[in-house]
């Protein structure tokens, strides 16, 4: 990721004031003077701070990190875990979607199919890749990719953050609902093992038409849900000021998912969330990733599609 100023939440204050005390003792001892045990206190409290702090998160808390600008993003992990990256353009059938990425490469030196939102690092690749809402021609790109990977044998890995499927006009008039629906059928479909990474925001049908996977993880401070808490805000109370409120009712955490049984591992994210160490979380989701997919290794592909479709069956009837 590129280099960037450290962007605190709202509920950080505590540790952004102790940090900026830090940075200003730093820039006195850099011009001669010995307050060296000084800052490695205050760097030891700051860190202190920020376990603790990220410890006891509430679940709209959780939403604000997921939605940090400074997480990882689709383009990092494929940079830092894809080699030999091939990306593929376009539905066939009216245009290239740039919210919705994909493509071919190799992880760990055999081939893999690659597809995932990506939201985008500054303004202007934000507006590019439209904040990671795909339209139509995004799913039927992902649908196109993971019918070439189960042609010839390639699992495919999923990296989801979008706060939602596009609901704009021109969408709806392409059919967003049943290109949604048609990835949905693709990923249970495949014949090769698909394993899906919640990395952010992991909203509604935008979100399960790639999540719908062997092996669903989840970073620790991810949100995954039908809705958002604005939008779920606005049609319980209409009020869409109530977010905070309907995000701590809603169940969305990663530990809410897994107790539910919807996903099957939490990631661990450094202290203080992955935005703070990037390349530590990237690391540690590739382990993740590799173990993932040597687990559904010597499964065949009526056996893949077996456990697929019997994961999701069993989603809601046990419980953790």
């Amino acid at each position: 990721m590129p280099d960037q100023m450290r962007s605190y939440l709202d509920f950080e204050k505590p540790v952004a004031e102790l940090e900026s005390k830090i940075d200003e003792l730093r820039t006195l001892a850099a011009s001669g003077s010995d307050i060296g045990d000084e800052i490695a206190r205050i760097e030891e409290k700051a860190g202190q701070a920020l376990v603790d702090l990220y410890a006891n998160l509430t679940p709209w808390q959780k939403t604000l990190v997921a939605r940090h600008p400074q997480r990882p993003h689709f383009t990092d992990f494929v940079s830092a875990l894809i080699s030999e990256f091939t990306p593929l353009a376009g539905d066939r059938k009216f245009a290239d979607d740039e919210a919705l990425l994909g493509g071919f490469g190799r992880f760990r030196g055999e081939s893999i199919c690659v597809i995932g939102q990506e939201k985008g690092a500054s303004t202007d690749s934000r507006i590019k890749h439209n904040f990671g809402m795909a339209r139509p021609e995004g799913y039927r790109k992902a649908v196109r990719l993971m019918e070439m990977a189960d042609r010839f044998g390639i699992p495919v890995l999923s990296l989801v953050d979008s706060a939602g499927a596009y609901p704009g006009i021109g969408a709806e008039e392409r059919g967003q609902a049943e290109a949604i629906a048609r990835s949905t059928d693709a990923c249970l479909s495949l014949g090769v093992p698909n394993v899906a990474i919640i990395t952010g925001e992991g909203m509604s049908g935008g979100a399960i038409a790639i999540t719908t996977a062997n092996r669903v993880l989840m970073m620790e401070h991810a949100i995954y849900s039908v809705i958002s808490p604005e939008a779920a805000s606005s049609i319980l109370w209409r009020d869409g000021t109530k977010a905070q409120e309907a995000a701590n009712s809603m169940k969305i955490t990663a530990q809410d998912m897994l107790r539910f049984g919807v996903i099957d591992q939490i990631l661990k994210e450094p202290p203080g969330g992955a935005h703070r160490d990037p390349a530590a979380m990237i690391a540690s989701t590739g382990e993740a990733i590799a173990q993932a997919f040597n687990d559904l290794r010597n499964l065949d592909a009526d056996a893949i599609r077996k456990q697929r479709r019997q994961k999701f069956l069993d989603i809601g009837r046990k419980l953790g």
